[in-house]
């Protein structure tokens, strides 16, 4: 029996991750979740970790009155939620926070030792050299839950020196705006942009689906995980969500990693590596799919793809000032306060920092964030 923490348990990935944890009787130890008492208690009655946490110090307090009748202790704020991140018992701590709260905890799970089950794109992203700088100093391996570089890793399994290795492949959906020009985009609406073709995911995930701007993300995080600059990294709109990602080794032969798009196949993986279990998952149908198709992406429509990119190349903080630009660029379209293309527009503000530095702590990374998020929001006239 595995020993598990699950960090950001009641959004999409944290609630697969207990259906994955419960279908081979692992022992949840913690627990956390923002804001979600209601849907917390349920999953501390369920499954009875050791610790709880919640972002949100007053939903804490609320918990905590709760579920006051079981064993379950209850923290509260940045602190509880990098406490259940070490939590003693946990073996494996996965980190489904969704953004740059996931930081933090990142870094307490490794400091921690423990295995990394990593979900939260913007760890990477926004941590780089930081976080494989802990994850090397303390011996612990980070195992990527996201489809697309879940499926690298696996791909990469068949040649684990990755000496042969060419390019990754990184596939996309291409979100619900596939195809549209920068005109039909200048009148989309929140709702629009939440009408994700193939997964479900919370809103900040689903609206950078839109705008692209996650696969920028997994762009980065790529090239941190396994050691490749961005030009030995492809990028395919792949409309139906079958082949998850796949690399090209030197001598022609490509790998890739096929399945139908549940992310408990990839959480999973994570949760057993080096082994494999049956899943709850379905069984791709062979016989009933009727195509795979493969598109360049339109990166002068989509400009996100472009910015990312931009923002490794010029390296130092400048992946953490977009990262934290875009955060806050999104938030503001989903709450009515800007157009839909002027996510991007907003995003460039962060170029105008300083961000050079090559050497950086987390203090300074967290003083990047602010920077970036208050230029977007003077620029932004808010």
């Amino acid at each position: 029996m595995k020993h598990i923490s699950i960090l950001g348990s009641t959004g999409s990935i944290g609630v697969q991750a207990l259906d994955v944890a419960e279908k081979h009787n692992y022992r949840v130890t913690a627990l956390t979740a923002n804001t979600d008492y209601k849907k917390l208690e349920e999953q501390i009655r369920k499954f009875k970790p050791a610790l709880a946490a919640l972002a949100d110090e007053d939903s804490a307090k609320e918990l905590k009155i709760r579920v006051s009748d079981t064993d379950t202790k209850i923290l509260a704020g940045t602190q509880g939620v990098c406490e259940c991140a070490a939590a003693t018992d946990a073996e494996i701590c996965l980190n489904a926070i969704v953004g740059m709260a996931g930081l933090r905890p990142t870094l307490s799970a490794l400091n921690a030792k423990k295995t990394l089950a990593l979900a939260n794109k913007e760890s990477l992203v926004a941590g780089g050299n930081l976080v494989k700088d802990t994850a090397k100093k303390n011996n612990v391996p980070i195992l990527p839950v996201d489809s697309e570089h879940s499926a690298i890793f696996q791909s990469l399994l068949a040649s684990p020196s990755n000496k042969g290795l060419r390019k990754i492949i990184l596939t996309a959906s291409g979100g619900p705006f596939f195809g549209k020009s920068r005109s039909e985009l200048e009148k989309v609406t929140i709702q629009d942009a939440l009408k994700h073709p193939n997964w479900s995911m919370g809103a900040k995930i689903t609206v950078d689906s839109a705008t692209m701007f996650n696969k920028g993300l997994e762009l980065i995080e790529a090239c941190h995980l396994f050691d490749v600059t961005p030009d030995k990294v492809d990028i395919i709109v792949h409309r139906e969500s079958i082949l998850h990602s796949a690399v090209e080794f030197v001598d022609g032969a490509v790998i890739a990693q096929l399945g139908v798009p549940d992310m408990r196949i990839p959480i999973q993986f994570a949760l057993t590596y080096p082994e494999r279990f049956e899943s709850p998952s379905e069984s791709i149908d062979f016989a009933k799919l009727a195509a795979m198709t493969f598109y360049k992406p339109d990166e002068d429509t989509f400009d996100c793809l472009s910015i990312c990119r931009t923002a490794y190349n010029m390296g130092g903080l400048y992946p953490t000032a977009v990262n934290a630009a875009n955060e806050e660029a999104n938030r503001l379209f989903r709450e009515g306060k800007i157009k839909f293309l002027e996510i991007g527009e907003l995003i460039r503000t962060a170029f105008a920092l300083d961000c050079s530095t090559k050497a950086y702590t987390l203090e300074e990374i967290e003083n990047t964030e602010y920077a970036a998020r208050e230029k977007v929001r003077v620029t932004a006239g808010i």
